[in-house]
Formats: C-alpha cells, structure tokens, sequence
C-alpha cells in the first residue's frame, strides 16, 4: 500500500503545473525560533474553531459562505472546498494572520493547486521550500502535500517572518517569496488580499 500511495504521489507531481512563485531562502534561525516553528507545526489539533459570542459564529458562517462562493470555480468539489477553508481560517488564525491575507498569497503562490510545484522546487498551495521539513520538521518532504500540514507550514513561516520584520508586511512578503526589498511579489498579494476581505452582509 505504501509503495503505491508512492506512485501515486510521483505521478501527480508528473503532471503538475509548474508554480511560479516560491523561493523561501534557508538561513540561520536562532534556536528559540527553531524551537518556536517546530512546536508550531508539530501540533495535530483539528482545525476547529471556537467562537466566545455567537455573532463571532455568525460572521465566521458568513466569511465561509462568501468564501465558498468566490472559490467555486478554483475548487469545484464542495466537501474539499470547506475543509481548504476551515483549514485556512483555523491556520491564519492560530498563526495570528488574516484569513485573507493567507487566500490572497495562496492565489498568487500557486492558484489553489494543490500539487503545484515552482521552478525553485517549493510545493503545495503555499510553495512550502522542502528545505523547512528538515530544519523545523521530521524531513518527510512529501507531506507538503497534504492539505493542514502545507497550511501550517505557511501560516508558521509567514508569522515568523513577519515578527522578523518586525510587523513590516511588505518585507515580511518579500523574505517568504525570497525577493525581500523588491515589489512586484508584496504588491500582487495585497492585490488579491483585497479580493478575499469579507463584504457586509446586506
């Protein structure tokens, strides 16, 4: 069964779309970070959200709702399309971001392909470089494939590169796509963030 899940996966990747985005450049982590990012990912909690006040349940039906809709076209299977959002908003959340944000660079990084891989060899919806499974991971590459596990991933690097940055988002952009100080990559996220902000109801 593990040999053909293998064959599976191999040719999946043979027929993948080349993504264009995804160029995460390894560098030195203090070990508190390391250790920061590992205990980050690490975690398996299902991606279920609590609400304290029932508007905030009600605003969350009505982000996934809008959600669902404007991504029909881009995941067409129902079941899959609400478990990629739950998943989202349960990882921007947990990493401190906002779900659009997390939408936006999803769309710019690989167009919502779950198989996608860059010129660079980053993968999955959010061009995850394989590099981060061996230093914050257990080396097992082929799950930045799987749905939570690329999200966390993101999610973790994005939050991490933004407390580097010191809360600067365009900098913060520029070190995920590996193009730190030039424009083009900050601006088409804000861009397509803009198109998955959540309208009022009404």
């Amino acid at each position: 069964m593990k040999t053909a899940g293998a064959l599976a996966l191999a040719a999946c990747l043979a027929c993948a779309p080349l993504a264009q985005a995804g160029n995460q450049k390894e560098e030195a982590l203090a070990d508190s970070v390391r250790l920061a990012l590992s205990q980050a990912i690490r975690d398996e909690r299902a991606p279920q959200p609590t609400f304290p006040h029932p508007a905030d349940l009600e605003r969350y039906r009505q982000w996934l709702a809008q959600m669902s809709q404007r991504l029909q076209r881009k995941l067409p299977d129902a079941q899959l399309r609400t478990e990629f959002l739950e998943t989202v908003w349960y990882e921007a959340r947990r990493a401190g971001l906002e779900p659009a944000l997390v939408l936006g660079l999803i769309q710019v990084e690989s167009n919502y392909r779950k198989y996608a891989v860059s010129l660079a060899g980053a993968r999955g919806y959010m061009q995850v470089m394989p590099f981060w499974t061996g230093v914050i991971g257990d080396h097992d590459r082929s799950k930045l494939f799987h749905m939570q596990t690329n999200l966390r991933y993101g999610c973790a690097i994005l939050r991490m590169y933004l407390d580097m940055e010191k809360g600067d988002l365009y900098l913060a952009l520029g070190r995920y796509n590996g193009s730190r100080g030039r424009p083009e990559y900050p601006n088409a996220v804000r861009a397509a963030w803009v198109q998955w902000e959540l309208k009022p109801a009404g």
